[in-house]
């Protein structure tokens, strides 16, 4: 499977300032984009773990984090996600 890269500049005080090393916010930063892009309908819970980089349950369980539930899906999208786990 093909696969492409984002590439977002920021600066070395922003890493000072939440006392995270540049793994770690990277990390969080694509969870945080893999959460949004599921709460906006646009992903299903498989896609946005594998966006992630997590599996699909430890994704499901981080949706808690943030209020967010990975059971308000369709039928359609239930078929998508056990495609893309």
């Amino acid at each position: 499977m093909k696969t492409n890269t984002l590439t977002i500049s920021y600066p070395d005080d922003l890493l000072l300032s939440l006392k995270e090393t540049r793994k770690e916010f990277e990390q969080h930063a694509r969870l945080l984009l893999a959460v949004k892009l599921y709460e906006m309908g646009k992903i299903s819970t498989g896609m946005a773990a594998r966006l992630a980089g997590m599996g699909r349950v430890a994704f499901m369980l981080e949706l808690g984090r943030f209020g967010l539930s990975p059971i308000s899906t369709t039928p359609e999208e239930l078929v998508e996600d056990v495609t893309n786990a």
